[in-house]
């Protein structure tokens, strides 16, 4: 009941920073916007979309309200309000996925709909977007530290993860109309339902991580790596997990089931993996279907004629000149000079944990304890209950090997009870292999962020990986984990430094259509 009400506090108490970091970046955004005049006072404009329907045009009652929400809508944020009101006009416009668009058109139409004719239609679209990116950021927080909590093990270091995360460097985006609110919150919720065992919610908030941005394709990754384990698992268990009283003709036959077993894991990881990208596809095929069939041979582009058409790629690489090593470039330093303290403390963060765990990185898991896997069942070992189950339903098994499973059972639930119980203790001493940055449960994440570290640095244009990187848990489970060593301290300063100068700086960049990130 304590530690129920100790959670429960800790995570109220998350919410409030959470709301406290919102209203501090709002006033920010509204000072700035005052003080000075916009670099481009081009984001009011709005011509007529090109369908001949067009929607809600009356004069609004208050057009100066209207006009400075509109004025504020600017860079990726006036794509996703031009998408919201007239659907994808442009080829460039695919880019942009469609989970906030549509969220935005949808609470213009429902909740905010009174105000469209106080503000105006398209002011109300851009309002319908920084009330989901504000409420997602606030949810998102929760979620990063439910998830903080299960895989460090440590409420304190959980906690101040967390309010690093309330007042990341990227913090505006996470105010603005942009998607990075709506991909933290689902890819941190996926994330916590995966490592809490609810694979179908965990599959379907990741897959809406995929239809906020093109990178939460990536998420698959996390259901390719459990697979993998869990078939290994399976395999391994071919060799030691059945008690010597079965016969060897029964031996025989649990080996070929626990082979099947293992088919049948890695199949349903693939599927599951496929799930994540099935938005992503599916968005794309769209892309094909507007804008390349029923045109002529003359008015059809380049990307259509290819063996597989990807629109995405295209316009990253013919609009925005996004390709491998092609942003390599002296007139680009000063990006890159932007985006190194996100890049270096990646890289820290994951150089660290390859010097804790070596061993267990280079092996990709495999060569890891059993007792660290057993605390990690989740990812790295195939439950006795699914074999059990699937054994039964191939006529395989016999009592023995039932009773066998059952009393395994027993003592993984009675294992999980109590790691459940120590779970929020911050005071419980752990080896220093199952608990804090140095966890088993941060070896698909540190992966993760390793892919999307070199993604942002080799690829795209690497100003952006400021907020590329800010949905990565590992970044603050790190700086967390540097604030408690011997010169916590001084990192500390360092990294609050550095936070609150890119908070300060963006939003008076950013607010005033200046180029930030």
């Amino acid at each position: 009941m304590s530690s129920n009400s100790s959670k429960n506090q800790s995570q109220t108490l998350i919410l409030l920073i959470a709301i406290v970091s919102r209203l501090i970046l709002l006033t920010l955004i509204l000072i700035w916007r005052s003080l000075l005049s916009p670099y481009d006072t081009s984001a009011p404009l709005n011509p007529n979309c090109l369908s001949s329907h067009q929607t809600l045009n009356s004069p609004p009652i208050s057009p100066s309200i209207g006009s400075s929400i509109e004025s504020s809508i600017v860079w990726d944020g006036v794509y996703f309000a031009r998408i919201a009101q007239c659907g994808y006009e442009y080829e460039q416009t695919f880019a942009f996925l469609p989970l906030l668009p549509v969220l935005m058109y949808l609470v213009a139409h429902t909740v905010l709909a009174p105000l469209v004719p106080v503000i105006g239609y398209r002011a109300v679209l851009g309002l319908s977007g920084y009330v989901i990116s504000n409420v997602a950021f606030l949810f998102a927080a929760v979620y990063l530290y439910r998830l903080s909590v299960i895989v460090l093990k440590d409420r304190k270091a959980s906690l101040l993860a967390t309010i690093l995360f309330c007042f990341n460097p990227a913090s505006i985006f996470y105010s603005s109309v942009y998607s990075e609110s709506l991909y933290s919150l689902f890819s941190f919720g996926g994330l916590y339902y995966l490592l809490s065992s609810s694979s179908t919610v965990a599959v379907l908030l990741l897959a809406l991580s995929g239809s906020a941005r093109s990178n939460g394709v990536l998420n698959a990754g996390y259901f390719c790596f459990q697979a993998m384990h869990q078939a290994y698992d399976a395999i391994l268990r071919k060799k030691h997990a059945w008690p010597q009283s079965i016969s060897p003709n029964m031996c025989y036959l649990s080996d070929l089931c626990l082979l099947k077993l293992a088919v049948q894991v890695l199949i349903t990881g693939v599927v599951r993996a496929m799930c994540i990208f099935v938005p992503f596809i599916a968005f794309q095929l769209y892309g094909y279907y507007n804008l390349c069939l029923g045109r002529s041979s003359d008015e059809i582009r380049p990307w259509c004629k290819a063996r597989i058409p990807f629109l995405y790629d295209f316009i990253q690489s013919h609009y925005w000149g996004v390709g491998f090593l092609r942003y390599f470039e002296l007139k680009q330093l000063p990006n890159f000079l932007l985006a190194s303290p996100v890049l270096s403390l990646a890289l820290c963060a994951i150089v660290h944990y390859a010097k804790l765990r070596p061993e267990l990185v280079f092996s990709l898991g495999f060569r890891a304890s059993n007792k660290e896997k057993d605390a990690a069942s989740v990812l790295y070992l195939l439950e006795p209950v699914q074999a059990a189950n699937n054994a039964q339903s191939l006529e395989f098994f016999s009592s023995e090997v039932q009773q066998e499973d059952s009393v395994i059972r027993q003592r993984k639930h009675r294992s999980k009870a109590d790691s459940d119980s120590l779970r929020y203790s911050s005071d419980e001493q752990e080896t220093p292999s199952k608990q804090g940055y140095s966890s088993i449960l941060l070896l698909p994440c540190i992966l993760h962020l390793g892919f999307m570290a070199a993604t942002a640095f080799f690829v795209m244009h690497v100003q952006v990986a400021t907020r590329f990187l800010s949905s990565s848990p590992p970044l603050y489970w790190f700086s967390s984990y540097l604030m408690h060593t011997r010169s916590g301290s001084k990192w500390g300063r360092l990294l609050w430094a550095y936070c609150a100068s890119y908070i300060l700086i963006g939003s008076l960049l950013f607010s005033n259509f200046y180029p930030f990130t």
